[in-house]
């Protein structure tokens, strides 16, 4: 067909006289049966993108959707415009859906929306190999990648399923896919050379910020007067703890709203979010499971309460502004404090495989004659003393998905009971994919990684997301926080040289690192080893590790250490590099490094204009004291010189008359003071535990040890 075709068709059937940005493009690939891959954002028209090739291709079209919702709420809408749709899933009769199964058989629709769930049934997929499919439609795909930020397990069934219906045409849509999930998105629905399309993460109407907040009542104030000025929006919580305190703020602010989170009951749930979506009330506050199916145009506002896992996630839910065109703004309160709460959900959701073990081993322990156990999760938790409900169900899904255990409702209860299917498998025989534990564990970090350094990065919003989504061609918004404040305005394209020695700089972390199969990079080594190794020094860690031997070692030794910190920073903010892990933090390339490091895109950061001290470098990472030290803003304290502060304490101890050492400054105050080295008191202030008093009186000692060490190193 021809563009003035689909036009044609486009008006017809959707009332519609133009496409948006990308649409035509996708539409021609899918409507000529050809496998399509499309990441575009919400709001970007991707329902468009199979609904139309659906009306003008012969055969019905099936399109996998993850929410019985959703579905609802797209089948009514084309019921609405005269179109031939409808959805089969659970909340239909048994009758009632062999009636809608014969009716597309007989081609009476165009349109039909299922669950992923209804590929279990061995029965439907008989059913699907007797009809006419014109293609597949595999919507929210990432769900398909237990690397993508919702996983589902029920859409693996869907390529062997595909198969088994004569292998149609699939189109696969996602709003947020990195290159890994995109990857797992063409294995598992085992797409043929498909064209691949990622568009419209540029949002001309959108306006990102990242707003430091030392406290929850910083957060609160711009909260107020955000919603002062913008009136209809969402505000997402981390928690529902956290949703039901700014429920009470709401109130006292007499702003009408809804409260929504995973503890209602689904009447509830759905009362709330129908008052919602018919803008009865026009603010709601809600955790994430607020979240697909929220397909209001007219949101001005998306505030993120606290920072979300992933920035798939983020950018899926920050999406839901402005979907009618108009200027909207989205908001992220950062405190790195908050990531405690991510960091307690990746622990729940990602057990050891000795944890599982153990579990099982008390389920065998519990078990009455029937094999039963009549205890909830919070319960099993408490009883292994564990504090962490979410990682006892994690656990248990891992025993389930093996065909160990399998829940059920008990009678007359709110709870649900676990029943043990092989009672003579021991703990130790439980077989479990423990490489793939830990690689999942690892991309959940990653991930979370990824939006502190979005949300502590400096330049561009906007274009930092699109990068980040595989837009490596992408553009300056100059809408948002960064843009409007000038933050962007130091940020240039390198000139040759300068080009050279970020290449070079990043060839040595790509060496101090390690590369997947599938092309992630991960780290091995700490910032500080990584200027060591580039600058050749002849340290004992350096030798005893071989890093003398690499071949990138002292390749920036005409710089000098300060200037390569300086530019490694600077590489970091600019999105060229990661800081991964809490505890030792470790840092290797991004993809866009990757992509800077073999010289296929021209590099733009702000340049250091002379040699920058590494903890100034470091400080003017915090935008105001937001990052704590032992973060990954930080460099893990050299072990002698902390040691050297630990003598200096205990002198001052004996000099005060025998005190605790304590007295004098705490073991994370010395540690701060090993990271960051500062030359006056008043650069010591930064650090927890040390106050003006302290930064006077006791301080300066401690000043002199580390010049000391400084110019003994140097």
């Amino acid at each position: 067909m021809s563009e003035e075709q689909f036009l044609e068709a486009l008006e017809s059937h959707f009332s519609l006289r133009s496409f948006r940005p990308g649409q035509l493009e996708v539409i021609q690939s899918v409507a000529s049966g050809k496998d399509t891959l499309v990441v575009m954002p919400t709001g970007g028209g991707k329902s468009l993108c199979y609904q139309l090739p659906a009306m003008v291709r012969e055969g019905v079209t099936l399109v996998i959707s993850p929410l019985i919702a959703l579905m609802k709420d797209q089948v009514d809408a084309l019921i609405a415009r005269g179109l031939p749709a409808t959805f089969i899933n659970s909340s239909l009769s048994a009758g009632e859906q062999s009636r809608r199964i014969s009716d597309m058989a007989a081609e009476r629709y165009k349109l039909v929306y299922v669950a992923p769930e209804r590929f279990r049934h061995r029965r439907f997929v008989e059913e699907l190999s007797r009809m006419k499919v014109s293609f597949v439609a595999v919507d929210e795909a990432h769900c398909v990648s237990q690397w993508g930020h919702d996983f589902r397990p029920d859409y693996l069934r869907v390529g062997e399923a595909l198969e088994w219906i004569g292998s149609p045409p699939v189109s696969a849509f996602t709003a947020t896919a990195t290159p890994d999930v995109q990857a797992d998105i063409r294995k598992f629905l085992r797409l043929r050379e498909p064209n691949i399309y990622v568009r419209g993460f540029a949002r001309a109407n959108l306006s990102f910020s990242v707003v430091a907040t030392a406290k929850r009542a910083d957060k609160f104030a711009r909260l107020s007067r955000l919603i002062g000025t913008e009136a209809k929006g969402i505000i997402y919580c981390a928690t529902r703890k956290r949703v039901e305190e700014v429920a009470e703020h709401l109130n006292e602010w007499s702003i009408p709203h809804v409260a929504y989170h995973g503890g209602l009951d689904d009447g509830e749930r759905n009362r709330l979010q129908d008052q919602f979506m018919s803008g009865e009330v026009e603010v709601a506050v809600a955790t994430n499971a607020f979240g697909m199916g929220i397909d209001r145009s007219d949101l001005r506002f998306i505030v993120h309460f606290e920072m979300p896992g992933s920035v798939e996630a983020y950018y899926q839910e920050a999406g839901r502004a402005g979907r009618d065109g108009l200027p909207s703004t989205c908001v992220l309160f950062y405190n790195y404090a908050d990531r405690r709460t991510q960091d307690f959900f990746i622990d729940g959701a990602n057990p050891s495989a000795e944890f599982v073990r153990e579990v099982y081993h008390q389920l065998l322990e519990l078990k009455d004659e029937s094999d039963e156990v009549k205890m909830s999760l919070q319960q099993l938790s408490e009883a292994a003393g564990s504090k962490n409900s979410m990682r006892m169900g994690s656990a248990m899904k891992l025993l389930g998905d093996i065909g160990l255990v399998e829940r059920f409702d008990l009678p007359g209860q709110r709870i649900r009971g676990t029943r043990v299917l092989k009672k003579n498998v021991l703990p130790f025989q439980v077989e479990l994919d423990e490489v793939a534990l830990a690689e999942k564990e690892r991309r959940d970090r990653s991930k979370l990684d990824a939006v502190v350094a979005y949300a502590t990065g400096y330049g561009c919003r906007q274009q930092w997301m699109q990068r980040y989504f595989g837009e490596m061609d992408s553009e300056r918004c100059g809408r948002c926080d960064e843009c409007r404040s000038g933050g962007s305005a130091n940020i240039t394209a390198l000139d040759e040289a300068q080009s050279t020695t970020l290449r070079k700089l990043l060839s040595g972390v790509a060496r101090m690192s390690d590369r997947t199969a599938d092309g992630i990079w991960e780290p091995r080594f700490g910032k500080g080893l990584v200027v060591k190794m580039l600058i050749g020094s002849e340290g004992q860690r350096i030798q005893n590790m071989g890093l003398n031997r690499l071949t990138t070692y002292g390749l920036l030794k005409d710089e000098g250490q300060a200037r390569v910190s300086a530019i490694l920073e600077s590489a970091l903010r600019a999105g060229y590099l990661v800081v991964q892990g809490l505890n030792r933090p470790m840092v290797t390339l991004t993809p866009l490094g990757d992509v800077v490091m073999r010289g296929r895109a021209t590099p733009e950061m702000e340049w250091p204009k002379d040699a920058v001290p590494h903890a100034k470098a470091l400080r003017s990472m915090r935008k105001g004291g937001d990052l704590k030290l032992g973060t990954e803003a930080s460099e893990p304290a050299d072990e002698n010189l902390l040691n050297a502060l630990k003598k200096k304490r205990l002198q001052l101890a004996r000099v005060r008359g025998n005190v605790p050492p304590y007295v004098i400054l705490s073991n994370r105050a010395l540690e701060g003071l090993a990271e960051m080295q500062p030359s006056t008191p008043e650069e010591a202030l930064d650090i927890p535990g040390i106050g003006p008093a302290k930064a006077k009186t006791i301080v300066p000692g401690f000043l002199k040890v580390i010049a000391a060490w400084q110019q003994a190193s140097a």
